[in-house]
């Protein structure tokens, strides 16, 4: 098993590169920590600080991705340094295909979320700090190549988010915060114990107890041992994503969050957990993957036809918007369990899709709010005669989100559909019926909400509405359009929209040596006989074969 080990190819030794990753990583808590040192009574400084590190972070990111070579499966500008040297815990962030434009997604968003939050008045230093720490948190969740360090980022994320829902959003905010909180803890109790499980089995089979999780690719698991670890590290996951049974939090938690807080959970956080299903229940435990396979299909599906049929009933903005994150997860899973190769590209790519597509639907939701204090569609309605220009970017995002062909939601939905249609006709015609409702109840709420006849007063509404005078346009004549900077939070997110729409080749060359080499895992175990071990140093049953272990690329 020592050999198995050493004939891995080289990882890159500390301090031969700049460590881009670690720069990245860090560098939104290094900005909240000099933040802490102001004067609590500057709001103004707090966010223009706060801007300023979320847009130097960005700056990072792309220059990390630039230095990103395409073309490869394994993970590239490797940052390793022992972290406590007698219980062997390392310090190990790596990038690949897979996670590179889930960073990328995170430091782009996250100027749009300090903007978006710019007129908050009550602690604003306080809320940024949290910000600047769940950015660090996110990240690192991304990044992260030690099974603990992962830990350590993925349960950072639940205490910056939890003060951001319980703090700063509506009036049940504290109900959906420790709702939030219990849930999630819940799932990591259950990852913590999985992890520290493979901790102490590597000990015993190499020697060295370890968390790194390209050496943990070599365990030979027994098959009913990978497939209770596979549960584990699966429950966890799931609550993150969230997926159907257990996405009950998430409604109460985008409701109730403010705006930037909903930007964080939509975009970012709830793709960690599918990102988690990716990277450890694919790639440590295969065969159990393929057993649990259509089980999990099972659930996306439900998840996607569930979320999109509750949605049709919201008669709140945000609840609908919260609701299709569910539909929309749902694709993401099944994507990913489809295990094929344009499955697996087309769930990837879906997460960044999702992220830019409802974030920029929460965006313009909060956006609205501020002007009305109210996100009943009963109430808010025929407000394309005082909004044209938020109309517009209303329609193109809700379209984006929909999948129409010539916008990024398109080619993430139509790969996931090709992927799932190889393997089940049956699951793909499911996923599809999920699409034809997304439009439904997208393009109802988008009909009320700018086209229905507008509110007069106490709830009345003009039948006939005729005219867009302020007496047509009732309480809301007074509303004014988007501001300046309003422009800068969504103008960046629709030219994404735009750009993965037409030319969505820059990011699939990059997914997909990363999507191929976890497909070949699988698929490679599935191909043997659960009763035979070939070789007992390269296969046994539940993991420990080599076409899982991805390669640590040298680093330039």
């Amino acid at each position: 098993m020592v050999g198995l080990i050493t004939s891995q190819p080289a990882l890159a030794s500390a301090g031969s590169h700049f460590p881009w990753l670690t720069v990245l990583t860090f560098l939104p808590l290094a900005g909240a920590i000099v933040l802490a040192f102001f004067p609590t009574a500057n709001h103004q400084l707090h966010r223009r600080w706060a801007l300023l590190v979320t847009v130097v972070t960005f700056v990072f990111s792309v220059i990390m991705a630039w230095q990103f070579k395409g073309g490869t499966a394994g993970f590239q500008l490797v940052d390793r340094a022992t972290w406590v040297r007698t219980l062997h815990f390392e310090f190990f962030l790596g990038v690949d295909g897979i996670s590179l434009f889930l960073v990328l997604l995170t430091t782009f968003l996250m100027p749009a979320g300090v903007l978006i939050s710019w007129r908050i008045e009550n602690q604003v230093k306080y809320f940024m700090l949290a910000f600047l720490f769940l950015e660090t948190a996110m990240i690192g969740s991304f990044l992260a190549l030690d099974l603990l360090l992962f830990f350590f980022f993925f349960e950072a994320l639940l205490f910056p988010m939890y003060l951001i829902i319980g703090g700063w959003g509506s009036d049940r905010r504290i109900y959906a915060a420790v709702k939030f909180f219990l849930y999630t803890m819940a799932g990591s109790a259950f990852l913590l114990l999985g992890i520290l499980f493979l901790y102490f089995k590597a000990g015993a089979q190499f020697g060295v107890p370890t968390f790194d999780y390209t050496l943990l690719q070599h365990l030979s698991l027994p098959v009913s041992t990978a497939r209770w670890l596979f549960l584990a590290f699966f429950v966890a996951f799931a609550v993150k994503t969230p997926l159907f049974p257990l996405h009950t939090w998430l409604p109460d938690a985008h409701t109730e969050a403010p705006t930037a807080g909903s930007l964080d959970l939509a975009a970012v956080v709830i793709k960690v957990g599918a990102y988690g299903l990716i990277r450890f229940n694919l790639g440590l435990f295969p065969e159990a993957s393929n057993f649990f396979r259509t089980f999990v299909m099972v659930l996306a599906v439900i998840g996607i036809i569930y979320g999109a049929v509750v949605a049709l009933i919201q008669v709140d903005l945000k609840r609908l918007v919260a609701y299709s994150s569910v539909s929309h997860m749902g694709f993401v899973v099944l994507g990913i369990f489809a295990l094929s190769l344009q499955g697996m590209s087309g769930g990837v790519l879906a997460m960044v899709n999702h992220g830019l597509s409802t974030g920029a639907l929460f965006l313009l939701v909060g956006m609205l709010y501020d002007r009305t204090h109210t996100r009943d569609l009963i109430r808010l309605n025929g407000l394309g005669r005082i909004l044209p220009v938020y109309g517009g970017v209303l329609l193109f995002v809700a379209l984006s989100s929909i999948g129409l062909p010539g916008l990024n939601g398109f080619v993430g939905e139509f790969l996931i559909i090709l992927g799932t249609f190889v393997v089940s006709k049956a699951f793909a015609v499911a996923a599809v019926t999920g699409v034809v409702l997304s439009a439904i109840y997208m393009l109802w709420g988008y009909q009320r909400l700018m086209h229905g006849p507008p509110v007069i007063a106490g709830g009345a509404i003009d039948g006939n509405g005729h005219g867009g005078s302020s007496e047509s346009a009732g309480p809301w004549a007074h509303l004014k359009d988007l501001e300046l900077r309003e422009y800068f939070v969504i103008l960046p997110i629709m030219a994404a929209i735009l750009f993965i729409g037409i030319y969505p080749k820059p990011l699939l060359s990059k997914i997909e040596p990363s999507a191929q080499h976890v497909v070949t895992c699988v698929g490679d175990v599935k191909a043997f006989s659960r009763t035979i071990v070939l070789n007992p140093g390269v296969f046994a049953p539940g993991g420990g074969y080599f076409a899982c272990i991805t390669p640590v690329v040298r680093s330039p």
